[in-house]
């Protein structure tokens, strides 16, 4: 009998970019379900809101009838546990990503025993995309138009020159 798959990819994405974009595409062809866990970011401080973080999140999905996009916070374990997934996808563009979530994995994998780590590398054009590197360009006044959807591009270059969205 099949297996319907859930599977959770959480992050702040503060913004998501289009490397996110990209996992997310491949991911949702390996799942039935994939849910977009944007954290509140208690632990960092987000240039967005996580309202604002959502709707982006919402759009660049909005493709995928598969993806469905949810905040939240404390433990992610809570999260994935209540909704029924059995697999988190984490992105690693490199070693110290790895590092990382290798460390994430085994504690993930302590307190969910029946949930798999799945690890995707990004795809070459994106492996050196962050959104915390395209949150300094922008903010620097660099180029980022090629890092993120036209409509992330909208808001982050609002949100760096104080111009709210109405």
């Amino acid at each position: 009998m099949a297996q319907h798959v859930i599977a959770v990819y959480p992050g702040t994405f503060d913004p998501i970019t289009l490397g996110h974009e990209d996992m997310l595409r491949r991911a949702s062809q390996l799942f039935d379900r994939v849910i977009v866990a944007v954290a509140a970011g208690h632990h960092k401080k987000t240039l967005f809101s996580l309202e604002e973080r959502i709707e982006m999140v919402r759009e660049a999905t909005q493709v995928y009838p598969e993806v469905q996009v949810e905040s939240f916070s404390g433990l992610m374990r809570d999260f994935v546990v209540a909704r029924g997934a059995k697999v988190m996808v984490r992105g690693v563009r490199g070693v110290t990503d790895f590092d990382y979530e290798f460390q994430l994995a085994g504690m993930n994998r302590s307190l969910m025993p029946d949930v798999e780590t799945v690890f995707l590398p990004p795809s070459e054009k994106y492996q050196f995309i962050s959104s915390t590197l395209v949150r300094e360009i922008a903010t620097l006044g660099g180029e980022v138009d090629k890092f993120v959807s036209s409509g992330v591009y909208e808001r982050l270059m609002n949100k760096v020159r104080g111009v709210t969205r109405t």
